[in-house]
């Protein structure tokens, strides 16, 4: 498990806000020295989390997603708000797929109060947090182990996905462009992601901001296809009327409360 120091994971928050990060910035910024903020930022590039330029650092590229373990603590705080106001749409009862992701992990870890749910996942890590809660019936799908992150992707996994006709789907996503379009960087991911949404009665989208300064090569949905997305805060005024067009419920979970799927009259099957 990749262990990040309280600066350094600072300075990862820092350069997803601002793209790149410079020695001098961050010196000043940290009240460091020039020497300490360069070990930082090498301990970093080293994970993977960020690439060095010249007197500084980017995120990683948009052709090659950042290691699992680190992704964990990109925009943290904001995950686990979204996990909450994502939980809240669930009701007791219901049925779901979730699938590979951090902030989807954030979900299942809000799930845990909820009782009577039936979850399929193609993600350990969610089967490992659900699974020892007495109300809640975990069904993990077959097919290939990937170790970087325990997701169960191929040929297998879709099939046993295809079995199943779900109340909800909570999905996740590695970028967002403004026209609405949901992307990924593994096409396996995404075969899988397709089948989830293709087996749902409604979609939800958890996914916070930093998305939308990101890109990925390989598309799962349009927006047009999802029901519910609830992220920490949209700073894009076109995906904000992309959704509103669509008709697509949107919940900023750092800027409005979550209200909970039982007390808007929703019903799992």
């Amino acid at each position: 498990m990749l262990q990040l120091t309280d600066r350094q994971k600072d300075i990862v928050k820092v350069a997803l806000q601002a793209g790149r990060v410079t020695v001098e910035d961050l010196s000043t910024r940290f009240d460091v020295t020039p020497q300490t903020i360069r070990k930082d930022l090498n301990e970093l590039c080293e994970a993977q989390v960020l690439k060095r330029t010249h007197g500084g650092a980017i995120i990683s590229s948009s052709v090659e997603n950042a290691p699992y373990d680190a992704r964990r603590f990109f925009a943290a705080e904001e995950k686990r708000a979204i996990g909450r106001a994502a939980a809240a749409q669930i009701p007791n009862g219901s049925s779901l797929f979730i699938n590979i992701g951090t902030t989807t992990e954030c979900v299942a870890a809000a799930l845990t109060e909820h009782e009577q749910l039936l979850v399929i996942t193609n993600n350990l890590n969610v089967a490992m947090t659900l699974s020892s809660h007495p109300s809640i019936e975990v069904i993990v799908v077959g097919g290939s182990v990937r170790r970087i992150d325990r997701a169960v992707i191929g040929g297998q996994a879709v099939e046993m996905i295809r079995q199943f006709r779900v109340d909800y789907a909570i999905i996740g996503a590695s970028a967002l462009d403004e026209d609405g379009t949901l992307l990924d960087f593994d096409p396996q991911e995404v075969q899988v992601a397709r089948a989830i949404i293709a087996n749902s009665r409604r979609v939800l989208l958890a996914c916070d901001h930093t998305k939308l300064d990101r890109s990925a090569p390989v598309r799962i949905a349009q927006m047009s296809e999802v029901h519910t997305f609830v992220t920490d805060r949209m700073p894009s005024a076109r995906l904000r009327d992309v959704c509103a067009s669509q008709r697509v419920t949107l919940i900023e979970a750092l800027s409005q409360p979550a209200v909970p799927a039982d007390a808007v009259g929703v019903e799992g099957s």
